[in-house]
């Protein structure tokens, strides 16, 4: 049975961790380290234990169900979703108290209104999911779901400008979009799509999410041939520092998942599946 003390949530996470980092030693390490001196376990350890004592700790404080409905933005970005499945899915945010929807942008006004007084937020897309639309368009886009109701947004980072090396421009995009966003009264959430990027390249992803004034890195658009995984969370938290949010998304569809992925330093879940890691909770 599945337990919510700090060494059973540290034990997948930390086994999960170590195969990455034992594989990256052989490639001559990871930006976790200073210097790579092998010692995955230790370094493990040291930056997954706080999370397991902070989360094991909320969770019997706050109660599990409360506290993971909270953390999770209930998605429906499929390119075939209907006003219906829409429907349904607010309803479920009502229920379960989820955090926020997540749709794409034509459904924002349809879940305002669905949403009204529920506390549940109204989150949307920006840039989906390729990141490669012009600046232009990521500012009206975001300036448009905004005025329509939506306060948190999700934009794709300008994947193929952060590879070749373009980071200013990358960081000036954020930084408008930002502007927008908190102008009318909205996060904004900056997708870096990790399965797309090197090591380096996350690290310099995340370093212009936070020196644009950006409020959150996230994992993936769920579109790409991987979403989240352990170590590029813990990576994306080791960069962002904690006082910066750090959303995991793709591919976590259990409760087991949506644990490690918090251990790792995820402060938010993106998933379709919420209902699911739900109903996971009430019968442990």
């Amino acid at each position: 049975m599945l337990s919510f003390e700090p060494n059973a949530l540290l034990e997948r996470p930390l086994a999960n961790l170590l195969r990455v980092l034992e594989n990256k030693v052989l490639t001559g390490g990871c930006p976790l380290c200073e210097r790579c001196d092998a010692e995955c376990e230790r370094q493990a350890r040291k930056l997954l234990t706080p999370y397991a004592k902070a989360w094991a700790a909320r969770l019997q404080a706050e109660g599990p169900a409360p506290l993971l409905a909270g953390l999770i933005d209930h998605t429906l970005l499929k390119p075939a979703a209907t006003p219906a499945q829409v429907e349904t899915l607010c309803a479920e945010a009502r229920e379960y108290h989820f955090c926020s929807v997540c749709v794409n942008p034509r459904f924002v006004p349809l879940c305002v209104r669905l949403l009204q007084g529920s506390g549940v937020h109204i989150g949307t897309v920006v840039g989906f999911p390729l990141g490669a639309t012009s600046t232009y368009a990521k500012v009206e886009e975001a300036g448009q779901a905004v005025r329509d109701g939506a306060r948190e947004v999700d934009m794709v980072l300008a994947i193929g400008e952060l590879k070749a090396g373009n980071d200013r421009i990358v960081q000036e995009e954020i930084a408008r979009v930002a502007e927008v966003c908190h102008a009318g009264g909205a996060i904004l959430k900056v997708i870096i799509e990790t399965a797309l990027l090197d090591d380096a390249e996350k690290v310099r992803a995340c370093q212009a999410c936070v020196d644009a004034r950006a409020d959150f890195v996230k994992t993936s658009t769920g579109f790409a041939q991987a979403g989240a995984n352990i170590y590029d969370v813990v990576l994306m938290r080791y960069t962002v520092g904690n006082k910066f949010g750090v959303k995991a998304a793709g591919g976590i569809r259990t409760l087991a998942d949506t644990l490690e992925m918090l251990v790792a330093g995820a402060d938010r879940i993106g998933a379709s599946a919420g209902v699911a890691i739900l109903t996971e909770v009430n019968d442990v």
